[in-house]
């Protein structure tokens, strides 16, 4: 899996999960229990990991989407 989005704005993770739902992409959103761990404050962002053989899709899919600067560079 490759990281695309890493971000604690609960809107961006709620719009890319919901676009990349519909694209039928697979994704795993890591670290959403973290709150727990840090008191709920907010400090620690949340990942959005993508199948690797469906990056480059789900790349240009939150660039189309108009969240391009959210995503983190490719490795």
């Amino acid at each position: 899996m490759e990281e695309l989005i890493r971000t604690n704005d609960p809107v961006i993770i709620s719009f890319a999960e919901s676009l990349l739902k519909e694209a039928e992409i697979g994704y795993f959103i890591a670290d959403q229990n973290m709150s727990i761990a840090e008191g709920s404050i907010g400090v620690l962002a949340k990942r959005i990991l993508v199948d690797s053989d469906q990056a480059i899709a789900a790349r240009r899919l939150m660039i189309d989407a108009g969240i391009g600067q959210e995503l983190r560079e490719q490795r």
